[in-house]
C-alpha cells in the first residue's frame, strides 16, 4: 500500500530549533536533510550533543576517538547550515539519567530558547530493532529538561546565570510507525543532509559491515518519493506542549 502524504508543518511554526541527542552522527541518521530544510527557509538551528562519542571506535583510543568525531560532526553540521554546535562532558556508552543531565539541557534551551526541540525516540524497541541505551536516556531526559526549563523554581541556579525560563512549544521525535508531520527534503535538502553523513567518514569506515552512506538512504526513501519524508526515516510526530510556564 502507497504511503499517504503527511501533512507539513503549520506555517511559521518555529523560528529556532534545537535538536538534543546523545552522539555524535545522530542527528545525521535521522534528521540532518529535515534540518538542511529548515535552515534554508531561515530557520536557526543549534546542536546539543551530551557525549563527544570516544567510545565509538573499537581500534581507536578514546580521547582520538573524540576528537576526530567533534570535527566530523562540526564538518557535519556546517553541510546542512548550522553552526552553533555545543558538546557536554559526559561519557559515552554509559549515560545515566540524571538531574545534572536535566539541568545541562535546561540550561541549554533556556539559553537558546528554541520554538522547538528535537530529541531521540526514548523507547526500548521500535520498528527498526532495539533502541541504544544513551539514546533513551538522552531522549528521556532532553523531554523531562525541556519542561524545567519553563519553571524558574526548578533549577533556580540557573537564574543566577541569567537564565530566564522558557517554554519550548513543539517537541519533534522521530515518528517511525506514528508520524504525525512530514518535512519535504527532496532536491537540494537530501544532497546535503547526505554529504552531512558522509562527514563522518572515518567513523562510519570502522563500523564492521556499514554499508555505503548513499546505499543506505537510497531503499527508505525510494518507496515514497512523492511523500513529505523526515530524510531517511519516517516522519515526525509532533507533540504540542503548553505555552504557559510549566508546572510541577
Amino acid at each position: 500500500m502507497a504511503r499517504q502524504p503527511l501533512a507539513p508543518f503549520p506555517a511559521n511554526a518555529f523560528s529556532r530549533v534545537l535538536c538534543a541527542v546523545a552522539h555524535p552522527d545522530d542527528v545525521e541518521y535521522g534528521t540532518s536533510s529535515a534540518v538542511a530544510a529548515w535552515t534554508s527557509k531561515g530557520i536557526e538551528v543549534g546542536y546539543l550533543l551530551l557525549t563527544r562519542g570516544e567510545a565509538g571506535i573499537d581500534t581507536m583510543d578514546p580521547k582520538a576517538t573524540a576528537e576526530l568525531r567533534v570535527r566530523e560532526q562540526i564538518k557535519g553540521s556546517h553541510e546542512v547550515g548550522v553552526t552553533r554546535v555545543e558538546f557536554l562532558e559526559y561519557p559515552d556508552g554509559v549515560l545515566e539519567y540524571s538531574l545534572s543531565m536535566r539541568r545541562d539541557i535546561a540550561r541549554a534551551i533556556r539559553s537558546f530558547r528554541p520554538d522547538a526541540l528535537v530529541v531521540s525516540p526514548w523507547d526500548v524497541e521500535f520498528p527498526i530493532g532495539l533502541n541504544q541505551a544513551d539514546h533513551r536516556v538522552a531522549g528521556l531526559a532532553a523531554v523531562d529538561a525541556m519542561r524545567d526549563a519553563g519553571n524558574r523554581w526548578v533549577f533556580p541556579e540557573l537564574l543566577g546565570e541569567g537564565l530566564e525560563p522558557h517554554s519550548t512549544r513543539w517537541l519533534l521525535t522521530n515518528g517511525l510507525e506514528n508520524g504525525t508531520h512530514g518535512v519535504d527534503v527532496s532536491g537540494e535538502p537530501l544532497k546535503r543532509g547526505i554529504a552531512s553523513l558522509e562527514a563522518h567518514a572515518e567513523y562510519l569506515a570502522a563500523i564492521p559491515g556499514h554499508r555505503s552512506v548513499r546505499n543506505f538512504w537510497r531503499s527508505p526513501l525510494s518507496s515514497r518519493s512523492r511523500a513529505p519524508a523526515f530524510t531517511n526515516m519516517p516522519s515526525p510526530r509532533l507533540v504540542s506542549t503548553s505555552s504557559s510556564p510549566a508546572s510541577c
